[in-house]
């Protein structure tokens, strides 16, 4: 049972998506504008900094909460904290009323390294930082963190189990962003430099400066 209501606290949780409601406020259906992807980047595309900015920290401490909340409710279940971590991860990309169509998870994924210790997800976000600046394509940060992080909890923790747990987030992500790879093969995917050497990045993929925005809409951050 301890197992059920961690599962149930995380989904439910994680399918609380900040982005889709603001975009119901406002009369935009975030699955089909912009980038099409329910998460804090497309918000920010169609409403603004300010938005991105709430809806990446909301999601964070959403999944931070249910992990605090499962803790608080199931101190001596063993697997609370990796259980309810996936769950909140899956509900956010996979939420029931959106058809199971959410968002990528990485802002969720940050708010479980959060809870597990800040330290850590200091260090993995200035590392997130240096190994984007190095490979020039933002979408390698959510596919390699969720892929380090397991290690850093098995060998932390000792618990092979709930590394092995930890893994599936990481199988997931990857695949929502396979299309990213595949345009990073083709050559067509937006590199991060773009945010500061916008003209290189525009010759280097053939594209007017009046098509950059809805090129960067339609693509770099699907």
């Amino acid at each position: 049972m301890e197992l059920l209501y961690c599962i149930l606290i995380g989904y439910f949780i994680g399918c609380i998506n900040p982005s889709f409601f603001l975009g119901k406020l406002k009369g935009v259906d975030v699955k089909k504008s912009g980038s099409g992807n329910a998460g804090a980047s497309n918000a920010l595309i169609l409403f603004g900094k300010l938005t991105g900015v709430f809806c990446a920290v909301f999601d964070i401490f959403k999944a931070w909460f249910a992990v605090w909340l499962s803790s608080k409710l199931f101190e001596t279940y063993v697997y609370t904290f990796v259980v309810t971590s996936v769950s909140a991860i899956l509900g956010h990309i996979f939420p029931f009323y959106m058809r199971f169509r959410g968002g990528k998870g990485l802002a969720c994924f940050g708010g479980m390294v959060l809870y597990y210790d800040w330290r850590v997800f200091l260090i993995m976000l200035a590392c997130a930082v240096v190994f984007v600046l190095i490979v020039n394509y933002i979408c390698f940060v959510p596919i390699t963190a969720s892929l380090v992080f397991p290690v850093i909890y098995g060998f932390g923790t000792n618990d092979t189990v709930g590394a092995l747990i930890l893994l599936i987030p990481a199988v997931v992500i990857f695949f929502k962003h396979i299309e990213n790879l595949k345009r990073i093969a083709a050559g067509t995917e937006f590199r991060i430099s773009f945010l500061w050497n916008k003209q290189k990045e525009l010759d280097r993929l053939n594209i007017k400066e009046d098509e950059a925005e809805p090129e960067m809409k339609s693509e770099a951050v699907k």
